[in-house]
């Protein structure tokens, strides 16, 4: 271990020329990342078996702290740093590699951690964007998007290998698409794996002719349109241009890896490619690698039309991640196909051959079109991945059974035995091992550290929660991640909040379907209630929200618009900021929710239910003791299920409830129920200001007035609005109590060893991959 931190040492200065104490924080971590990378064994080319996992996201974070965590060498770098009067708590300064969105994004990037922890040979393979998903910040109030230059000190994580470009044809475009490979590094360092993510280029980066013509703009017009395809995620497609770019991304990515991927097969020495891989389709972004499997085994393998969909059938699997109509993509023909001639014919064979299936299956020719991958004049991607899939998973119990009796039972019916569930996890190593060291210790201390590695170990701490000295114990660590909370917050952003209150958070990506209009809501009847004297037992809380909101997506940026100007008002009450406050954080990434999760006394997971597919966030806070205060949606219902009711806050309408309420009619509980009325109309009577943009009127006219698409207050905020408030406030009563409160944190602790993403990758090795992984939960 001296030798290494010896060897880091000698790297810095070979890489800088600067002293320890001059080098910048990007320097070190280059210098880091070269000794971690030189200790860790070699990625096995071709095993005998492996998955791949497609997705459009990856939401990798920061990758030192990781990396030096499952490395053991953690506490050497950090001793080694101490010797020169400095901290692994310059790393604050990086950039986070946030080539994701949310919840879908960071759960593959658990996925990477847990199979390589597991032994599971299972790599990633994505789009190199060149900016992240943006930079927030706000202009009095109003979201503001820059782009996330993540790139601008470097990737010492990362490897180009030039040597394995490939090129993809679009069309009338071409472009290479060169790999960098990402070491993923399991807890150990016994399996490494990769994140394969391929960046465009162009054939010729200048046509020289044109630039002596003068014809400069087109000179390098051939480098723009590669620099496109891999330079954002999710660019707007509320155009053609926006729509071909985005189906060019996703076509980009799938060739290039499926590529890569046969290309790996054939020195494998395996005859059939279904026995060597298996692809999981994480979304219907990637599903038309289906597609274009079928091409490249027809063109480069000589294999006949039906060989080569048996294969893809057998190679694919799809996860459905949403029960959302308009996230499963549909794309217009005559768009796809101009895009994409390639494929034209395997298209239509495709839907061909669903057509005769459906035919031998005995199916209606009625029923027909609720299957046909062509259809009304689109392309159905999600119907796509089902019939071109060997298996379909949901992604919680409850989404599972949404999924197989409201969204697609009619597939469920023609073909039962590909739908299973496979409820999401989180990687406990990121998310309490490196987010709250403090609590990790506490618990290792208590029952050894087996549950780094196996998270079901922490039933252990089961009877510690009527331990009065543990409770106190753990009631210190929680104070401790609010002040490292608070201390984070002001360094970054200038916000300051008191530490010695309750932290009511809630935070993820801002959609109606999760309702941060609700909680708002909510909080703007509790200001009330409290200003005018009628509710005096109310606990000081800060309401703290973090979440970006698609630049595109001008309603849920109404929403934080609205945040803000309620937060001012409330902040600025003297008589009332006593008792509450209101922050919404800025830029909230992977690296702010390290800090701000294990600091969180309630966590918000209030979305419609039946809305909400699964949800990691609440897993991460549960993970950290945090309470789930929450409708009977995705994953929370198995984790009240697993912590007990009683430990935790149960509210609103059930996805049986919400069927019946045909007739809802939000107008007329806004008519009778004047507390619903006055926060509703603090959108429009003045008490708000949304600058002239005309936002707040759209958001009232959205609760209640029907849209032309959907019916008025199609999320249910105001049905559940007044459950959701007295729930939220029993909750506030209980944090009173404070070892009460501290049980009720700890039995959630000790009940969250089910939603390890290491239980969920040995279900997908297990039952969907066909792997055998070389370590179970241990």
């Amino acid at each position: 271990m001296k030798d290494w931190r010896g060897h880091v040492s000698r790297l810095l200065w070979e890489q800088t020329h600067r002293s320890p104490q001059e080098a910048s924080a990007a320097q070190w971590q280059k210098a880091l990342a070269t000794a971690v990378l030189s200790t860790v064994p070699p990625v096995e080319e071709t095993p005998s078996r492996c998955a791949a996992y497609f997705s459009a996201e990856f939401l990798m974070g920061r990758m030192i702290h990781a990396n030096l965590l499952n490395t053991g060498l953690l506490s050497a770098a950090d001793d080694l740093m101490a010797d020169y009067g400095l901290s692994l708590a310059q790393f604050e300064e990086l950039e986070d590699t946030a080539l994701g969105n949310g919840g879908l994004g960071r759960l593959a990037a658990c996925f990477l951690d847990s199979a390589a922890t597991m032994g599971i040979p299972l790599h990633g393979y994505g789009i190199r964007y060149r900016f992240g998903l943006f930079r927030q910040h706000f202009t009095d109030g109003f979201q503001r998007e820059t782009p996330d230059d993540w790139l601008k000190n470097g990737d010492p994580w990362s490897f180009r290998r030039q040597e394995e470009r490939v090129t993809v044809r679009m069309g009338n475009l071409t472009v290479y698409a060169v790999p960098y490979d990402m070491p993923i590094i399991g807890y150990g360092a016994e399996t490494v794996n990769y994140l394969r993510l391929w960046q465009a280029e162009p054939l010729n980066a200048l046509d020289w002719d044109k630039f002596n013509e003068q014809k400069y703009d087109k000179a390098f017009l051939a480098a723009d349109e590669a620099a496109c395809l891999s330079a954002v995620l999710y660019p707007s497609d509320s155009t053609d241009a926006g729509k071909r770019l985005r189906l060019r991304q996703q076509y980009f990515f799938c060739s290039a890896s499926l590529q890569d991927l046969l290309r790996r097969f054939r020195r494998s020495g395996k005859e059939n490619l279904a026995d060597w891989l298996t692809v999981q389709l994480n979304d219907t972004h990637p599903a038309v690698s289906i597609l274009e499997l079928i091409r490249l085994l027809m063109e480069e393998e000589k294999q006949s039309f039906d060989d080569a969909l048996y294969t893809a059938r057998e190679v694919f699997a799809y996860t459905n991640h949403t029960v959302l109509p308009e996230a499963l993509e549909k794309w217009d023909l005559k768009l796809f196909c101009k895009c994409l001639p390639q494929l034209k014919k395997i298209l239509e064979a495709v839907d061909c051959a669903l057509v005769n299936e459906l035919k031998q299956r005995g199916v209606p020719t009625t029923e027909w079109e609720k299957f046909r991958i062509i259809s009304d004049g689109q392309v159905h991607m999600a119907r796509l991945a089902v019939f071109g899939s060997r298996a379909v998973n949901g992604v919680a119990a409850l989404h599972t059974k949404l999924l197989t009796e409201k969204l697609m039972p009619h597939w469920h019916a023609l073909y039962p035995q590909k739908f299973q569930n496979k409820t999401n996890g989180i990687t406990q190593r990121r998310w309490l091992a490196l987010a709250n060291p403090a609590l990790a210790k506490l618990i290792t201390d208590t029952i050894g550290g087996g549950w780094i590695t196996n998270l079901t170990e922490l039933e252990k701490l089961e009877p510690y929660a009527n331990d009065d000295a543990f409770c106190e114990a753990f009631l210190q660590c929680r104070q401790q991640a609010k002040v490292r909370l608070a201390s984070y917050m002001e360094q970054r952003e200038g916000q300051t909040i008191p530490t010695d209150r309750l932290f009511d958070v809630q935070a993820k990506r801002l959609h109606e379907y999760k309702r941060q209009l609700l909680n708002a809501f909510s909080i703007l009847d509790i200001y009330y209630q409290i200003r005018e004297g009628k509710l005096t037992d109310f606990v000081p809380t800060v309401f703290l929200f973090g979440a970006k909101a698609a630049p595109s997506y001008k309603r849920a940026k109404a929403i934080i618009k609205y945040i803000h100007e309620l937060a001012k008002m409330i902040n600025h009450d003297p008589t009332v900021s006593p008792y509450m406050q209101v922050r919404f954080l800025t830029n909230y990434d992977v690296s702010y929710a390290e800090k701000l999760l294990p600091a969180a006394d309630i966590s918000e997971q209030i979305s419609t239910a039946g809305m909400e597919a699964s949800g990691t966030g609440n897993m991460k806070m549960m993970l950290n003791g945090a309470l789930t205060l929450g409708t009977m949606d995705g994953a929370n219902v198995e984790i009240f299920a697993a912590a007990g009711q009683e430990n935790g806050y149960v509210f609103g309408a059930t996805v049986e409830e919400l069927a019946k309420k045909t007739d809802y009619d939000p107008k007329s509980l806004y008519k009778n129920e004047p507390r619903i009325r006055r926060v509703v109309d603090s959108l429009i009577d003045g008490t708000f200001s949304d600058g002239g943009s005309g936002v707040f009127q759209e958001l009232y006219d959205a609760l209640l007035k029907d849209a032309s698409w959907h019916k008025a207050d199609q999320y249910y905020v105001l049905g559940d609005l007044l459950d959701f408030t007295e729930t939220r406030l029993r909750a506030n009563r209980d944090y009173a109590d404070r070892f009460g409160y501290a049980r009720k944190c700890i039995r959630n602790i000790a009940a969250s060893g089910r939603f390890s993403s290491d239980r969920t990758v040995l279900e997908y090795a297990r039952d969907i991959w066909r792997l055998t992984p070389c370590k179970e939960e241990k």
